[in-house]
């Protein structure tokens, strides 16, 4: 009787290996595995072993390392600046598949590898930051550049730990790190550029304005001052602040969406919010009228129209594409 041969068959490829060594990371624990059994496991030889990975932390990262390459490649060859940044950062993200790393974030308490993905994330986030703080480096401050940097870095990391803890696969990572970039998208601002956008409201019943937008929409107090013959100013924080510019053809479009018909002012104040449908419904409840409900959008939105203290006219919007 001819005798079968145990285990795997001896096919050597990185997918292979890095298949047999998470199963013995869920089995056995990452510092209780070493490179020895998981060559065992898949079959193949230690030196096979090495032919793909220099060391078992190399499973998880080489993928990653690979697109981390990439980036800096594209950073350091492209001009500096901000948009330029965020477009490596784009072009890293686009088409990452669901791998060995996304599996061990996502399993990491079950693999024992919470401490090892601590600490090279830590290495990688640093790598990148020094990458995009180079790129931003001309003509800015460098402990602006290198600030910046890091908060750059920590967004990618951010991102692809909250898109495998996700599930990966269920959602793109360009998705998730869009909606990290917008959280540092403020400091990616060139030197000498605006650095803010401040909309000045002149209130005819100011504490009723101040606890309208306060109080009622959520908007946090970031500075108040008083000044000569009671004056009174409150600056609110509304996250991150963008400039729209639209010609006629387009107001009448988002017109026509948005309320069926009716006109925008010259000037709308348009806030994004978790639910638009509660905020419509406290702000009305707190005084504002409802132009028109909340309204799903072509643009993957859904938005609401009412009138603000003071006559101001506001959109409130949910992004549907953040759920």
């Amino acid at each position: 009787m001819t005798e079968q041969r145990a285990g795997r068959p001896k096919l050597s490829s990185p997918e292979t290996i890095a298949e047999a060594a998470c199963e013995l990371f869920l089995e056995r624990g990452y510092d209780a595995t070493s490179i020895a059994d998981i060559a065992l496991r898949a079959g193949v030889s230690r030196s096979s072993f090495f032919n793909y990975f220099s060391s078992k932390s190399d499973i998880l990262w080489s993928s990653f390392d690979a697109r981390v390459a990439t980036l800096l490649t594209h950073l350091d060859a492209g001009e500096t600046g901000p948009r330029d940044v965020r477009t490596a950062l784009r072009a890293f993200a686009a088409g990452f598949a669901p791998d060995t790393l996304a599996l061990a974030m996502a399993n990491a308490v079950a693999m024992g590898l919470e401490d090892e993905l601590d600490r090279e994330s830590a290495v990688r986030t640093t790598r990148i930051g020094r990458s995009v703080a180079a790129a931003l480096r001309t003509g800015a401050d460098p402990l602006v550049a290198d600030v910046v940097g890091s908060a750059v870095g920590g967004a990618v990391l951010a991102a692809v730990r909250a898109w495998a803890a996700a599930g990966p696969g269920r959602t793109s990572l360009s998705q998730t790190l869009d909606q990290a970039i917008e959280v540092v998208a403020p400091l990616l601002v060139p030197q000498g550029g605006v650095r803010q956008l401040r909309l000045v409201v002149r209130s005819a019943d100011f504490d009723g304005a101040v606890s309208f937008y306060r109080d009622t929409l959520g908007m946090t107090e970031a500075h108040a001052f008083e000044g000569p013959d009671g004056a009174r100013v409150a600056i609110l924080e509304a996250g991150r602040a963008t400039l729209e510019l639209a010609d006629a053809a387009q107001v009448r479009f988002i017109d026509e969406v948005e309320t069926d018909g009716g006109e925008s002012d010259g000037i709308r104040v348009a806030l994004e919010v978790a639910d638009v449908e509660a905020t419509a419904e406290a702000l009305v409840h707190a005084g504002a009228p409802l132009e028109a409900p909340p309204t799903p959008t072509p643009w993957r939105s859904r938005n609401a129209r009412l009138r603000g203290p003071d006559g101001v006219q506001l959109t409130v919007f949910q992004e549907l594409d953040r759920e």
